[in-house]
C-alpha cells in the first residue's frame, strides 16, 4: 500500500475540526486525522507493506521548465533565482506546522517514509509501483494517478470519496465506464482535456468526452497526432486545427503529466511495523502533541 501522504493529510486537515488541539493549544487535526486514516486503511485492507510517499518537491523545476503554468496558481512564495529550494506552496497557516509533526510520528512508528529531491510523491509512487513484485493499492485523492491502474498487475487506486471509510476502488473497468480509457490511456486523456487544478491548459476546445473519443479512434496521443498530419483521416477540420495549433504544448505535456518511474530512491524497510521503531520518541511526541486515542488505535491495529 502506497500513501500519497500530502493528499491524505490535506483531507484530514479539512475533515477534522481545528478544535482538535495539543496541550499547548496548537491544532493537530491533520496529525490525528492522518493517524485515523492509516488505522482504517490497515484494518480494512491488511497491507503487508506500507509506504508514506512524500513530496520533497511539490512543483519540480523540470516540469515548470516544460509548462511554466504548472501549479503556478498554488505558489505562495517563489524561491530566489538559482536557489536549490523549491517554491513555497500555499498551505493553510495551521496546517504547515503540523507537517513536521506528521513526519516525526511516522518515523517513530517505523512506517516507511520515502521521497526524493526534485520529485513529487506521484513520482515516488510511480517508481515503487513499477518495482513491486505483487499487487499494489495506491491511496490518493489525486486522479492523475489513475494512469497507474493495471488489472494484469493488480494495481488499483483507492480514491477517497468521504474520508477513507468510503473509497472508490479504481480498476480498469471503472476507468472505462467513467472515462472511456484504461489506465495507460488516462495520462493522454488528462493532458488533452487539461487540468486547471494543476495549471495544465490542455487543448482548447477538447474536453473530456472529445478526448476519450479521439483516444478510442486513434489509440494514443501519437496516433491522434499522426491522424492530425494525415489529410485522409476522419478528423474534422476544426479538430485538426486545434490539435495542430496545440502541437508545442502536446510535445512537452506527456513528460509533465506522466509520473516518473525511474526515481533514485533509498532502500527502506517497507514492511508494516508491528511495534514502534522508537517507542520512547513516540511516547514523547504523543505527550507533547496530545495524540491520545488516534495514536493508540493505530498502535493496537498494527499489533493485530
Amino acid at each position: 500500500m502506497l500513501l500519497d501522504t500530502a493528499s491524505l493529510y490535506f483531507r484530514a486537515y479539512f475533515g477534522v475540526p481545528e478544535s482538535v488541539r495539543a496541550p499547548d493549544g496548537t491544532p493537530v487535526n491533520a496529525v490525528r486525522g492522518l493517524l485515523d486514516f492509516i488505522t482504517r486503511l490497515v484494518q480494512d485492507h491488511h497491507p503487508d507493506d506500507l509506504v508514506a510517499c512524500m513530496d520533497f518537491d511539490w512543483r519540480p523545476q523540470w516540469r515548470v521548465d516544460l509548462i511554466p503554468s504548472y501549479k503556478a496558481h498554488r505558489v505562495a512564495e517563489e524561491a530566489p533565482e538559482g536557489s536549490p529550494d523549491p517554491d513555497e506552496e500555499e498551505i493553510p497557516d495551521t496546517l504547515s506546522p503540523q507537517v513536521p509533526v506528521i513526519e516525526q510520528v511516522l518515523d517513530a512508528l517505523g512506517i516507511a517514509r520515502v521521497g526524493a529531491a526534485g520529485y513529487e510523491a506521484d513520482d515516488i509512487i510511480g517508481t515503487l509501483t513499477g518495482r513491486a513484485a505483487g499487487p499494489v493499492d495506491v491511496v490518493t485523492g489525486d486522479r492523475d494517478l489513475f494512469q497507474l491502474v493495471d488489472d494484469r498487475r493488480g494495481i488499483r487506486i483507492l480514491y477517497p470519496l468521504k474520508g477513507v471509510g468510503t473509497l472508490q476502488i479504481t480498476d480498469e473497468a471503472l476507468l472505462r465506464e467513467k472515462y472511456g480509457v484504461d489506465g495507460s490511456g488516462y495520462a493522454d486523456l488528462a493532458l488533452l482535456r487539461g487540468d486547471p487544478s494543476d495549471g495544465l491548459p490542455g487543448v482548447p476546445g477538447v474536453g473530456e468526452k472529445t478526448a476519450a473519443k479521439l483516444l478510442d479512434a486513434y489509440g494514443d496521443l501519437a496516433g491522434i497526432m499522426a491522424a492530425a498530419d494525415d489529410p485522409a483521416s476522419k478528423l474534422t477540420p476544426t479538430q485538426r486545427k486545434r490539435l495542430t495549433d496545440a502541437r508545442p504544448y502536446l510535445a512537452v505535456a506527456p513528460a509533465v503529466v506522466r509520473v516518473a518511474t525511474d526515481v533514485g530512491i533509498p532502500d527502506v524497510d517497507q514492511a508494516l511495523p508491528r511495534e514502534p521503531a522508537d517507542p520512547e520518541r513516540l511516547e514523547a511526541l504523543a505527550a507533547q502533541w496530545g495524540l491520545g486515542g488516534s495514536l493508540q488505535r493505530l498502535l493496537d491495529t498494527l499489533r493485530g
